[in-house]
Parts: structure tokens; C-alpha cells; sequence
């Protein structure tokens, strides 16, 4: 091994690295800063100067697996270029079986949620148990409560799984009701009766 090897495998920084690499490629889930200090036993400072070093090694068109922010914490996709041949070698039910009625439900939970079947009804202005049924069971979205009151109806809000799929760091990060245009007034508007009416 010559010196400059040698120095890239005792510097302790490229060690939380190699160690961070490892925890996101064995975990199912993104990790958080806080989550990966605490399995490295580090500072979330230095977490997070590892993380840059591995989002430097791991970029789109430098590898085919790329580091990114996701669903509150960090983890690894396959790159752009490499993500074809990817959805050939597996099945992937998730984006791939989605139905019209399904992704409106998505949508009406990820903006409003977390709301109930009857919610989601009146908003889509059909029945919505079926698309809320085949949601929860490819873990997009899942239960969050009750609707007080006796015989409340289940409430469902979207999970972090939804999050990874769809590329978002966070709710925060769907888009705008105003840069839908004419739809999105118009899920606005519905959005809108349906928040007055659980508040009355």
C-alpha cells in the first residue's frame, strides 16, 4: 500500500465515511444525522462532513449508486443512468401498479392527511375504500389515529416510504396548489370544504 492510501485509510474522517456507507446500504429505511451518530457512536457535525465527502463519491455520473436526501434522513438509489436496468432486475409494484383512483387518493392524503376514507370520498367524489386498501398495503400510506367521537373513522397520513419512492425530502417538498393550475384549484377548493367541515 503506498503513503497516500495508506494516509486515506488512517484518516479518521474517511473511517466515519466508510462506516456511515456501510449503515445506509444495510438500513431499510433513510437514516437521519441523529440516527447515524448515534450507530457510529460520533458527533452529527462530524456525520454530517462525512456525509458531503460521500455525497462527493456518490454523485450522479460518478457512480451507479447515488446518496441523497429522502423521507428525513439520507440513503442510497440507483443513479439515473443505471435505474432501467435496476427496474428489469426487480418488480417494482410500487410505481408500477399505481391506478388513477389510487394516485388521487395519494395525493388527497399527502396534501390533507391525515384524514379518513369518508374525507377522501367527498374530496374525489367517489367511494375510496379499495385505493385506500391497496395504500396501505404497498406502504405508501398507513393508519394515524381516530376520528373522535364514537365510531370514529381511521385516519391515514403518508409514510416515510412514500416519501423515498416519490424523491422527497419531506412533505414539505410537494408541490404548491398553485403551480397545478386550473386542478389545483380546483383540489384547493375541495381541500378547503372538506378542512371547514371537520372543524364545524
Amino acid at each position: 500500500m503506498d503513503s497516500t492510501l495508506r494516509l486515506i485509510a488512517t484518516n479518521p474522517l474517511d473511517q466515519l465515511a466508510r462506516t456511515i456507507e456501510a449503515l445506509l446500504i444495510v438500513a431499510s429505511a433513510p437514516l437521519s444525522v441523529a440516527e447515524l451518530a448515534e450507530a457510529a457512536e460520533d458527533d452529527p457535525e462530524r456525520v454530517e462532513t462525512a456525509l458531503g465527502l460521500l455525497r462527493e463519491r456518490f454523485g450522479e455520473r460518478r457512480s451507479g449508486i447515488v446518496l441523497e436526501q429522502v423521507a428525513g434522513g439520507y440513503a442510497f438509489r440507483a443513479s439515473r443512468e443505471a435505474s432501467e436496468a435496476c427496474a428489469r432486475l426487480f418488480e417494482r409494484p410500487i410505481e408500477r401498479g399505481l391506478s388513477h383512483a389510487a394516485l388521487e387518493t395519494l395525493a388527497v392524503v399527502a396534501y390533507l392527511g391525515p384524514c379518513s376514507r369518508p374525507e377522501v370520498a367527498r374530496i374525489r367524489g367517489v367511494a375510496a375504500d379499495s385505493a385506500v386498501a391497496s395504500l396501505v398495503e404497498r406502504g405508501l400510506i398507513s393508519e394515524a389515529g381516530r376520528e373522535s367521537g364514537p365510531g370514529g373513522a381511521v385516519r391515514y397520513r403518508t409514510t416515510p416510504l412514500f416519501e423515498r419512492v416519490f424523491g422527497l425530502e419531506s412533505l414539505a417538498a410537494l408541490p404548491r396548489l398553485d403551480d397545478l393550475g386550473a386542478d389545483g384549484e380546483q383540489i384547493r377548493e375541495r381541500l378547503l370544504e372538506v378542512a371547514s367541515a371537520r372543524a364545524s
